[in-house]
């Protein structure tokens, strides 16, 4: 069955965070966490020590996505990431970001690597074997609510044929809802992140359901 991770996004004070947990705890694979600096995308809004307070309150397992250039993830992991994600485009250097990818592994946590929609799926073959997750942005990331982009399904049917036999989770993150949900997972998605469609939702419960099914 394919794995949901609700993101934090748009979620504005801690307080209303908290009560979304508590209910949909039960229902879903990852918290999706989304850290902004302004340094790679145009908003801010979280850092380090807010991911550890939400995992000080929290059982459910953290998915750090990290829009931020040349992040500290250790400052991360710290702080009870389970799932480090950065993002191709993020380093101008890659042997930097080939580096960054194995201090995550080397501190057990799970590595992700993230490429937004204009970037080529092939650049990321050189990188496959350092991850265990690729999260393919469906959306220019930085903002909540975009709408999906309609070449998505063509570039998730490449990823999947570059990432082959190797165990690499497929996550997708942007404009997910009910109707493309099938769709992605019949083409290789293993993880929905889903923002404002749960979050919005009159029933979160079966807005989650959905997208499962």
């Amino acid at each position: 069955m394919i794995k949901i991770a609700p993101s934090t996004d748009p979620i504005k004070s801690f307080d209303e965070l908290l009560e979304y947990i508590e209910e949909i705890k039960n229902y879903v694979y990852f918290l999706h966490v989304d850290v902004m600096n302004k340094n790679f995308v145009s908003n801010t809004n979280i850092d380090e020590n807010y991911v550890k307070k939400i995992n000080d309150n929290t059982v459910l397992m953290l998915d750090v996505h990290l829009m931020v250039k040349n992040p500290d993830v250790l400052k991360y992991i710290d702080a009870g990431a389970n799932v480090v994600t950065i993002h191709y485009e993020a380093f101008e250097n890659k042997k930097d970001l080939v580096k960054t990818l194995k201090k995550v592994r080397e501190r057990k946590t799970l590595v992700g690597l993230s490429l937004k929609p204009e970037t080529e799926i092939a650049q990321l073959n050189q990188f496959l074997d350092y991850c265990d997750i690729i999260l393919l942005m469906t959306v220019e990331p930085g903002k909540s609510g975009q709408k999906f982009m309609e070449n998505s399904i063509t570039r998730l049917k490449e990823l999947k044929k570059l990432i082959g036999q190797r165990s690499i989770q497929i996550e997708v993150d942007g404009g997910v809802n009910a109707e493309n949900a099938k769709l992605l997972k019949e083409n290789g998605a293993d993880i929905l992140v889903s923002g404002n469609y749960i979050f919005t939702s009159k029933d979160r419960v079966k807005a989650i359901k959905e997208l499962m099914s």
